[in-house]
């Protein structure tokens, strides 16, 4: 698997993100640089006027990163490099914990959602895209609420050996849950209702909001066990007979000098 940076020489695929409201083009002399500031030299000016890429504290929270899978090709064995499929791995291999939302077809997740998921490999080497995340799952439906997808979803995320929580999220007549989607042209209104298409307040809502706080939670107390649920006993005895078998080797192409 290639690995991918983004222009900036940041490991994070912010070409993922929303849309920022104000463009920075980066100086391509500063391409590939870190800036770090210590915190014996950090005071409220810097942080103020050098430092705008710092979150308000209005939104300050989780890093989330969105996949568009407009583009990923239908799964096969030979496009393992293509770039989306490529920025679907790394976003993966990046995340403490996936929040995996479908619409219900046909009564089950659908054929767009499940090829992401068939793009991701359990395992490449040594690196498990998946193993060991949390993950949050919810459905959307066009009618009546439905629980088919969530329980889908609950099994697939089992099978690529994340840890799913108790909570999930149905929401029925989706069509009349969001905001209006806002004209880009029209800035303040834009800014102000972050490009529309938001989830209504609604007792919906709540209950969605009541999956990412649990999600969040989970994700917290886990996080810095990933190491340990990571180490798997066949894999320790399957390594070590490698170890023996590559010693053994060794020794007979001594012996034979």
């Amino acid at each position: 698997m290639s690995s991918m940076s983004t222009g900036h020489g940041d490991l994070n695929n912010t070409s993922v993100l929303r849309r920022a409201v104000q463009e920075f083009r980066p100086e391509p002399e500063y391409a590939y640089r870190s800036l770090a500031i210590p915190e014996s030299h950090d005071d409220l000016d810097i942080r103020t006027n050098y430092r705008p890429f710092l979150l308000r504290d209005d939104i300050e929270s989780c890093d989330v990163r969105v996949y568009d899978p407009r583009g990923l090709p239908v799964k096969d064995d030979t496009q393992h490099d293509h770039p989306k499929v490529q920025e679907l791995r790394e976003l993966s291999k990046w995340s403490d914990g996936h929040v995996w939302i479908c619409p219900e077809q046909h009564g089950t997740i659908t054929a767009v959602f499940k090829n992401q998921i068939d793009w991701i490999p359990l395992s490449t080497g040594s690196v498990r895209p998946t193993q060991g995340r949390t993950l949050a799952i919810a459905q959307v439906n066009g009618g009546s609420q439905s629980f088919n997808t969530v329980n889908s979803l609950r099994i697939l995320g089992r099978w690529m050996r994340m840890f799913a929580i108790p909570n999930q999220s149905s929401v029925p007549q989706a069509y009349t849950q969001f905001t209006d989607i806002v004209d880009e042209g029209q800035s303040k209104e834009y800014r102000e209702a972050e490009g529309g298409s938001r989830m209504k307040p609604s007792g919906n809502r709540d209950r969605l909001v009541d999956c990412m706080e649990e999600l969040v939670k989970y994700t917290i107390l886990m996080r810095p066990q990933f190491d340990l649920f990571n180490d798997r006993y066949s894999e320790r005895m399957a390594n070590e007979a490698k170890r023996q078998k590559e010693e053994e080797e060794s020794k007979k192409r001594t012996e034979g000098m």
